[in-house]
């Protein structure tokens, strides 16, 4: 045993000569009290690179928010924490109590998102002497909420900025909202349709909504040519071409040839004959094409544009009476700052040249034809409404495993137990140390961790010894630096009801604490969210990064962790799930204001309850609290301690909460039961006792204030 002992004693000298893996990691450790500012977490999180002129990190180390963009005035940026506070803050502290996660909005942002593209083919007509106009409408299909349509009717009215439906509910929806709009703007039909669809399009039409029917399919005319007679309207009717052009990237895949959406040229011949055929030639009035979203460059849009422009020539070389060429969506944003054009994240361009290569493209087709400008439409819905809306979550706990020490003693009982054949496994991670190969000593402690698993498996290892095992390899791989420094995060969310285009198609957006960004970040993490599902954690970020910059949790002194998701305002809401029955996140809408705050919250809705999404579901929560409640009344008996009054009004309260954990709060039930259980009102707050629940006629009036 001594000449054992001293092999494990110069095994372990050379690996605690190794500088710790704190040193192999830098700065962070070495300097977590050194000067940091926050310019340079911006440069961190790249903040210029994907938020301008939106976003950018203020004095305080927060997050501001530039709501008029680049015409933003100093007096004008609004301080994100703030707005967070006053939305999570108690109502007796001036807050609106709202629970977390949190989706801010700012219509002010949606404005200028607008303007700003309106403005740039305004400029692009203008340089390049074109003599129609730009004229644009929103796909609803993007984000459906009835404020942020309703908004883009209003703020789009100047400029006759329209909304494109791809269902029925939303050809409602966009029918109701365009009645307070202009009306020369567009409503464009997309989509499939049945015989209610081209019924509820047409009425759109009798109603004077400038309404066209776009064509997913050739078999769409006959339903459109024999409904317009029945209901006496004349149609406006448009094609979705299937263009050659299509980009490789993942948005590309329903482009092309081989697309899901459009007709063929073929198919577009036969649609001009049969009009022709009705004396109906005049009612085809708008091509429309899609090459796909995110278009990562101005050159493939061009092309793109190019060949569309030349059948819209060709349509009316044969007579068709166009006049509006809608070249679908494909504007994209940068998500991850780099102005790359290969990346499915990035675009290689700016609004304003988005706007001059098409027009351009257009232009020089029409010319060249000798065929009249037509209006300009794009159906630009991720580049509208990205920018808008923040999704706000609370880190509540991180987690690390921490490497057991080992001393020699430790090491050499260790050895001492271990079974006679992974004594070899061991003398060659002993002599790989002495040597100093410390990749070899990796392949070795590897090999003993293995071999020690199999011992366990057929029961000849203990739990114990197993465990010492897993601390001794991992204890080698700390001391040669090698060991994984990165935390794991718990929010406060559901990837797959929040963010669920990552979880889908590894969509990744901007996140950031959203405050402390005056302080150097000293910790590498992943985001882990609530639901029992191993993909529902966020391991990609911008950058090409597998982990994200993060600050030690200061929750023992009443200090909140907020991070931000930026650029999902588009899509993330209406794909959502309730995937664990967790619902979406409440809602703020946010407004500049001149006042002494600098905002103004002008909407607040909580998020959905635990009744809400269980109703989803087809359940009755009524039912289930009255079932809950019988079987309390039979089984609970007071005892001074924790009676059946109390618990059926906790029950009755966690039907009425969000899903969502409720970070810090306390109940008058843990109070009682040992700081145990779960309840949500305090006695002074509980008003009525098991027979305050109403009768039959009204089941669900539980008195909890």
């Amino acid at each position: 045993m001594p000449a054992l002992a001293f092999s494990v004693d110069a095994a372990m000298a050379p690996l605690s000569l190794l500088p710790s893996p704190e040193i192999f990691s830098g700065a962070i450790a070495s300097s977590c009290f050194a000067e940091w500012t926050p310019s340079q977490s911006s440069d961190l999180y790249n903040v210029d690179g994907w938020g301008k002129p939106y976003f950018s990190v203020n004095s305080s180390g927060n997050i501001t928010v530039h709501p008029h963009g680049t015409r933003t005035m100093d007096h004008q940026t609004i301080d994100l924490l703030k707005v967070v506070k006053k939305a999570s803050d108690s109502k007796t502290n001036g807050g609106l109590d709202l629970q977390l996660p949190l989706i801010v909005r700012f219509p002010d942002v949606l404005k200028d998102r607008l303007e700003c593209l309106q403005s740039a083919f305004n400029f692009a007509v203008k340089a390049q002497n074109y003599t129609s106009h730009y004229q644009g409408v929103y796909p609803v299909k993007c984000n459906q909420d009835r404020f942020l349509v309703e908004d883009i009717v209003k703020f789009g009215s100047a400029f006759r900025f329209g909304l494109e439906a791809g269902s029925k509910p939303e050809l409602l929806l966009a029918m109701s909202c365009l009645c307070k709009g202009n009306s020369e703007s567009l409503l464009i039909c997309n989509g499939f349709k049945d015989v209610e669809y081209i019924s509820l399009a047409l009425i759109a039409r009798k109603l004077s909504l400038n309404t066209v029917i776009v064509l997913e399919q050739e078999e769409e005319l006959d339903s459109v040519i024999d409904i317009s007679e029945k209901l006496g309207v004349r149609p406006v009717i448009g094609v979705r071409a299937k263009l050659r052009t299509k980009h490789s990237g993942h948005f590309g895949s329903t482009s092309g040839e081989k697309g899901k959406f459009g007709l063929t040229t073929t198919q577009i011949v036969r649609v001009v004959k049969k009009l022709y055929q009705c004396g109906m030639l005049d009612c085809f009035q708008l091509l429309h094409f899609h090459i796909g979203s995110q278009i990562p460059t101005t050159e493939l849009l061009a092309d793109g544009v190019g060949e569309a422009a030349q059948i819209y020539c060709e349509l009316v070389r044969l007579g068709a009476s166009m006049k509006v060429i809608d070249i679908g969506g494909g504007l994209g944003i940068d998500y991850d700052g780099t102005k790359s054009s290969n990346s499915d994240v990035s675009v290689g361009y700016t609004l304003e040249e988005y706007a001059m290569a098409v027009v351009q493209a257009v232009k020089l087709v029409c010319d060249r034809n000798s065929v009249s400008h037509p209006v300009i439409c794009s159906e630009s819905g991720r580049a509208l409404v990205s920018h808008h809306s923040i999704l706000i979550f609370e880190a509540v706990s991180s987690s690390k495993y921490t490497v057991p020490t080992m001393s020699s003693f430790d090491i050499q009982h260790f050895v001492e137990q271990l079974p006679e054949d992974a004594h070899l496994d061991y003398d060659n991670l002993s002599e790989s140390a002495i040597r100093g190969d410390y990749e070899a000593c990796l392949v070795y402690a590897d090999q003993l961790k293995q071999r020690c698993v199999e011992k366990f498996k057929d029961g000849s290892l203990d739990i114990e010894q197993l465990a010492a095992t897993d601390g001794l390899c991992d204890l080698v791989a700390k001391e040669i630096g090698v060991s994984n420094l990165v935390s794991t995060y718990h929010v406060n969310l559901s990837v797959f009801t929040s963010i669920p285009d990552f979880w889908g198609i590894e969509q990744v957006f901007p996140i950031l604490p959203i405050h402390r960004l005056d302080e150097r970040p000293t910790k590498r993490g992943i985001l882990s969210d609530l639901t029992c599902d191993s993909d529902g954690k966020i391991d990609k970020f911008i950058g090409g990064e597998s982990s994200l910059p993060l600050h030690e949790l200061e929750g023992e002194n009443g200090m909140k962790y907020y991070l931000g998701m930026f650029l999902g305002g588009a899509y993330q809401e209406a794909l959502g799930g309730v995937h664990n029955l967790f619902g979406g996140p409440s809602v703020v809408r946010v407004s500049q204001s001149d006042g002494p705050f600098g905002f103004a919250v002008t909407r607040a809705v909580p998020g959905p309850s635990c009744s809400d999404v269980l109703r989803s579901m087809q359940h009755e929560p009524e039912i289930m609290f009255q079932t809950l409640k019988h079987r309390i009344e039979e089984y609970v008996h007071d005892d001074g301690n924790m009676g059946g009054a109390m618990i059926t009004g906790g029950i009755w309260q966690s039907f009425h909460n969000m899903p969502y954990l409720t970070v810090g709060s306390s109940c008058c039930l843990t109070a009682a039961n040992g700081n145990n259980g779960y309840y949500y009102c305090s006695d002074e707050d509980f008003t009525g006792g098991a027979d305050a629940v109403a009768g039959d006629d009204e089941p669900w009036s539980y008195v909890c204030a």
